[in-house]
């Protein structure tokens, strides 16, 4: 309702008409909810073991709380870390390497060992813990 009348003493007030922000409401919500959400986070790629043939040749970075770094189960410094990992892929032509964060370990120092994996152009992937047992 636009407008109301009182008794004469009191004379006229006006009110706010509501219904066309309820219907931009309702048309906002009708678009939110039907646009597609996109989501960003890290790309990351699993690795998917056959059954016949075991997991062989797989780089796993294991990162530790403490902040030390071991590159299958050798400990690497982390001035060296991207020099190593060049060094391994050099003759690969697949260059993907899994990084297995020991709990608990701070996301900063994973995103760093991501950081430094990504800028000497290895794709990085995430070791799901069941693939330990089948090494």
């Amino acid at each position: 309702m636009g407008m109301q009348l009182v008794d004469a003493n009191r004379g006229t007030y006006t009110e706010m008409n509501v219904v066309p922000l309820i219907d931009i409401l309702l048309v906002l919500l009708v678009i939110f909810m039907s646009a597609p959400h996109q989501q960003k986070g890290l790309d990351a790629s699993v690795p998917q073991p056959t059954v016949e043939r075991p997991l062989v040749g797989i780089i796993v970075l294991q990162v530790f709380s403490n902040g030390d770094l071991r590159i299958n189960q050798e400990p690497v410094a982390w001035d060296h870390l991207a020099d190593r990992m060049q060094a391994i892929y050099k003759e690969r032509a697949r260059k993907v390497a899994f990084i297995r964060g020991e709990a608990p370990v701070e996301f900063a120092l994973v995103a760093r060992a991501i950081d430094l994996l990504h800028g000497s152009g290895i794709s990085v992937g995430l070791l799901t813990p069941g693939l330990e047992q089948q090494r």
